[in-house]
């Protein structure tokens, strides 16, 4: 038998071979304690005279190996992640002629309007943080946030409106059918 004292002992040796299988600091953490339980519920298997660590890696391994077999069978099986990933879809036709819609009114935004738009629209930042960057003030973040804001809707208004007219010039060559319908 060993002394709780001797255990302890071997403790730093066995957390760099947890650390070594799992890979992961929280699983080989788990891993530890799971092998130091282990050791001293079966204290009296352990042979006076043999190295305490190879006891106890070998303790430690085992427990690993048992553990990855009942993950790789049981988790992997009936884990949903994978059902869940083949079945994602990409955006619709009618979300990605919108984002290019908006792409495209961004790029012909002034570079102080799309920089606002972008730090406060898209990254979250607030006014404060924004002047600070910026080296601006705070009255000015607002106003230019709310010129960008116009320039940008009368930006995607302008495109919106030539979609809709290409779409009627083309039902009026259909003879009065919409694009759709002219298909049918």
């Amino acid at each position: 038998m060993f002394t709780h004292a001797e255990l302890m002992s071997q403790r730093a040796g066995l957390q760099r071979f947890a650390l070594q299988l799992a890979r992961n600091t929280h699983d080989a953490e788990d891993l530890l304690q799971a092998t130091l339980l282990r050791a001293m519920e079966k204290m009296h298997l352990f042979q006076p005279d043999t190295n305490l660590f190879k006891w106890t890696s070998k303790i430690m391994y085992n427990l690993f190996v048992s553990g990855y077999r009942k993950k790789v069978r049981y988790e992997t099986q009936y884990d949903p992640e994978y059902y869940i990933n083949a079945l994602s879809q990409n955006a619709h036709q009618d979300t990605q002629v919108e984002l290019a819609e908006v792409n495209d009114a961004m790029r012909r935004l002034t570079t102080d309007h799309q920089e606002i738009l972008v730090l406060i629209g898209v990254y979250g930042m607030r006014y404060d943080d924004v002047a600070k960057a910026l080296n601006i003030p705070v009255g000015t973040v607002r106003s230019r946030l709310s010129r960008a804001r116009q320039s940008l809707d009368n930006a995607l208004s302008t495109s919106t409106t030539a979609a809709h007219m290409s779409r009627m010039s083309e039902a009026w060559r259909n003879n009065g059918r919409l694009p759709q319908e002219a298909a049918a």
